[in-house]
């Protein structure tokens, strides 16, 4: 789902109380001008792996015969594909949660009650000085932590 305009308003109306926004720590996030809401449908593909080619699988019959749940994976490959055609583009992008506000996002702009939001993209124009979280001045795990080579 992509949002411009009033539509992004409806957004952080649902997900930012007014007096929340005035001590936000990232003010310039909240006048993005495009917001992009990865979206992904169990359903579907619940009801496309019980169609005849695919019944073979066992995985057409509910959500809870799916050891990973691929709707998740691959909403959240479209957001990694999304991020890096923007900044290939030259924007500005950030991926964040929606946390405890999914369900009043999901009420304002109508996203059905059976999808699943994985997180919200920002999309704009970086600002040249920014103010950095506390997790991005956290020193990165060396990489022999979390590659495994041969084995684990």
């Amino acid at each position: 789902m992509v949002l411009e305009g009033e539509q992004t308003r409806r957004y952080w109306d649902a997900s930012l109380a007014p007096e929340r926004r005035r001590s936000f720590p990232w003010p310039g996030l909240l006048d993005a001008p495009v917001l992009i809401i990865p979206v992904g449908n169990p359903r579907a593909y619940v009801e496309r792996y019980g169609e005849d080619d695919k019944t073979r699988t066992g995985l057409g019959n509910d959500e809870g015969a799916w050891s990973v749940p691929y709707w998740y994976v691959d909403t959240a490959f479209s957001a990694m594909i999304a991020l890096l055609a923007s900044i290939d583009e030259g924007l500005g992008a950030l991926f964040f949660g929606q946390f405890e506000h999914e369900p009043a996002i999901k009420e304002a702009l109508g996203i059905p009650v059976d999808r699943r939001p994985v997180g919200t993209i920002a999309l704009g124009y970086p600002k040249a000085e920014q103010r950095p979280s506390v997790s991005s001045q956290r020193p990165r795990r060396p990489l022999d932590e979390i590659v495994h080579r041969g084995g684990w």
